[in-house]
């Protein structure tokens, strides 16, 4: 079943159950699927791996803005993008934890004989590849900057 029916059904229950919080949510990952698909001309489906990194952009957005109006003393905007984060997460698949990144970040230097930061680069593409949807860019680039210095 692709992202944009799972996207459809959620959005029926959040009608039936008037949950304006998921339903906003879901309206989001809808408008920015159809988007991703007009944009790319005469491409009918998107691939799992682009529903994902589309997915994950959407909630980078929201926890990005919820940072910055925490940071500025407005919970009251903040808590609705956080649980706008909530329910978009359920069509990511399960992220891993810090604990797992660093095994996969250790390999990795192993393999390509990374000495220091100067191999970041090297060693945040080979890992972000490897990790494609189940862990955020963030996560990684701290793991990685924590193993080569």
């Amino acid at each position: 079943m692709s992202l944009q029916s799972k996207v459809m059904e959620q959005m029926k229950a959040a009608m039936k159950a008037k949950d304006s919080v998921a339903l906003q949510s879901l309206r989001a990952i809808k408008s920015a699927l159809l988007l991703a698909q007009t944009e790319s001309g005469s491409k009918k489906e998107l691939s799992e791996e682009e529903e994902v990194k589309l997915v994950q952009k959407l909630v980078k957005q929201r926890k990005d803005s919820a940072a910055i109006f925490t940071e500025q003393g407005r919970a009251d905007l903040a808590e609705p993008e956080l649980a706008e984060v909530a329910v978009i997460e359920q069509f990511l698949p399960e992220q891993l934890t810090e604990e797992e990144v660093e095994k996969v970040v250790v390999q990795t230097i192993e393999a390509t004989g990374a000495s220091g930061m100067k191999d970041m680069g090297k060693v945040m593409g080979m890992v972000s590849k490897e990790l494609s949807g189940q862990a955020d860019g963030k996560t990684i680039s701290t793991v990685v900057k924590k193993l080569l210095s």
